[in-house]
């Protein structure tokens, strides 16, 4: 292939705007997406707030959604992602997405949607069992939408959402077997680090909630840091310090081992050499959870500061954020207007192209 030929390398990814984000989307999602933004390994980044997605089941609150498209804007901007290289855009925005979902709704069939493991978890989570409303049961057609309206050949996305993507390629190989090759076949990535794929609850439940008030929120302060680390699950058999401490479901040790590196424990704590001694040390017993917080927050500190700091300066200037996701949205429209064109041709219904 030569290589004015190459397939351009095309990433897609998002987060519905229904709260602030926190240190998990940042773990799970948002620190990669700044690498792979920063690594010039791609040539378009797309990244989405999903409004539209967003407002499926929260339809009689839209005030809640505007004003959290505004806090994941600011959320964004903060962890280092850079619209002179990432194109942030508004869901809602790109009117060609309601289109492609209504013309992909005829290539899945109503059982296949209620298998998909993720609708079945979410629908269950949200007590939507007995009235679901469609345009949430239609959430992973709605996802195809938005992937193959980029022509996105890599998402990055958690674990929990292998499904949503899976069912994602299916569609986009029946809509080629039907009518000819025109969307893209998209790449899943998962993070590398499996403690980053699915961060647990301050309070050890197995994913953080606003509801359930067990978030690290990257907008937080430092003072509310410190106080959630101190308030931490950890093992509840360690009792007394010569104790014997357990990792496994210790909360405390899952974050280390989504944010610790060897640098931090040269800096903070060198008694250690990495975490594989740390570990070792409160295995056997002898050591606190005080101390083993009290580190802790000292490097989520370190990666939260200059995330808090950047935050603050965006704050001072809204009209500027809306201005990069105005300008955003019209080139992700643009992009969008194309492959639309592209189904419409593949559909036999560009009648007056």
């Amino acid at each position: 292939m030569s290589e004015n030929k190459k397939q351009k390398q095309i990433i897609l990814t998002g987060d519905r705007p229904t709260g602030r984000l926190h240190v998990g989307h940042y773990v799970g999602s948002l620190r990669r997406r700044v690498e792979l933004q920063n690594s010039g390994n791609y040539d378009e980044i797309y990244i989405m707030i999903a409004d539209a997605q967003a407002l499926t089941d929260n339809a009689e609150n839209p005030d809640k959604v505007r004003e959290n498209v505004t806090q994941v804007a600011l959320d964004y901007l903060s962890v280092g992602l850079d619209p002179a290289k990432s194109t942030l855009f508004i869901q809602s925005q790109i009117p060609e997405l309601c289109e492609l979902s209504f013309y992909y709704m005829n290539l899945v069939t109503v059982s296949r949607l209620q298998r998909n493991p993720t609708v079945k978890a979410e629908i269950q989570q949200r007590n939507f069992e007995a009235s679901i409303p469609v345009g949430f049961f239609t959430y992973p057609i709605s996802q195809t939408a938005d992937i193959t309206a980029f022509q996105a050949t890599v998402v990055p996305v958690g674990e929990d959402q292998m499904p949503m993507l899976e069912q994602a390629k299916e569609i986009v190989h029946k809509f080629n077997t039907v009518y000819g090759e025109t969307l893209t076949d998209p790449k899943i990535m998962l993070p590398e680090n499996k403690y980053c794929m699915r961060l647990p609850g301050t309070d050890g439940k197995a994913k953080m909630s606003k509801s359930l008030g067990n978030c690290i929120y990257l907008s937080d302060t430092e003072e509310e840091v410190n106080k959630k680390i101190k308030t931490m699950f950890t093992d509840p058999l360690h009792l007394k310090v010569e104790d014997p401490g357990h990792l496994e479901g210790n909360t405390v040790f899952i974050y280390l081992e989504a944010f610790a590196n060897d640098d931090h424990f040269a800096e903070f704590w060198p008694d250690y050499k990495n975490l594989d001694e740390l570990k070792e040390h409160y295995t056997r017993g002898g050591l606190g959870d005080v101390k083993v917080k009290k580190f802790l927050g000292k490097v989520l500190q370190s990666e939260l500061a200059p995330i808090r700091e950047r935050r603050a300066q965006w704050e001072k200037d809204i009209d500027g954020v809306y201005e990069i996701l105005k300008k955003g949205s019209e080139v992700a429209e643009a992009k969008a207007a194309e492959t639309l064109a592209a189904v419409k041709k593949a559909m036999k219904i560009d009648y007056f192209g």
